[in-house]
């Protein structure tokens, strides 16, 4: 009897860490090829539109995969788009939302302070299966419009992120 109920604790006991202990974990990782694409189709999708602009694509972690420029964008867009990308794979939505959220609510209108973080239209997050694995952002012409250039990068490496 005293066998069974440790037989049986060990095994709730192991059910339950089998679950949450992993010695390895699986992470989808956002390749070189889709991002040079979707970061390729953004800038032209822009330029086709009469704008110079600079595009970025980061990776899950937030860090700078792609980076392209127009040769006639300024140089502040290179920081923006960069900024853009980071803070919609940080907050998990466009920038155009997080703009409005952070504008109309007083209790999250300081994470725009956080450093690196820029609450202007033209970022989208990069989500498979629902996961996000990074940002793309478009930074040069309009915030609607870097919103749509954005998208039309995402939109060109649909197959790629499947």
């Amino acid at each position: 009897m005293l066998v069974t109920r440790f037989a049986i604790l060990g095994a709730l006991l192991l059910s339950s860490f089998g679950t949450r202990a992993q010695g390895v974990v699986t992470l989808r990782v956002l390749s070189l090829p889709a991002a040079k694409l979707i970061a390729e189709t953004a800038l032209a999708e822009c330029a086709a539109r009469g704008f110079h602009t600079a595009v970025a694509v980061v990776d899950r972690y937030g860090q700078l995969l792609v980076l392209l420029r127009d040769e006639q964008a300024t140089p502040a867009t290179i920081d923006m788009a960069r900024g853009k990308a980071y803070t919609a794979l940080v907050f998990r939505s466009s920038t155009l939302e997080f703009q409005k959220a952070t504008a109309s609510d007083p209790a999250r209108a300081a994470q725009r302070d956080v450093p690196g973080i820029l609450a202007l239209g033209g970022g989208v997050p990069i989500t498979v299966g629902g996961e996000i694995i990074g940002g793309v952002a478009s930074s040069g012409s309009n915030q609607t419009t870097d919103d749509e250039c954005a998208r039309a990068g995402l939109a060109k490496a649909a197959e790629l992120l499947k």
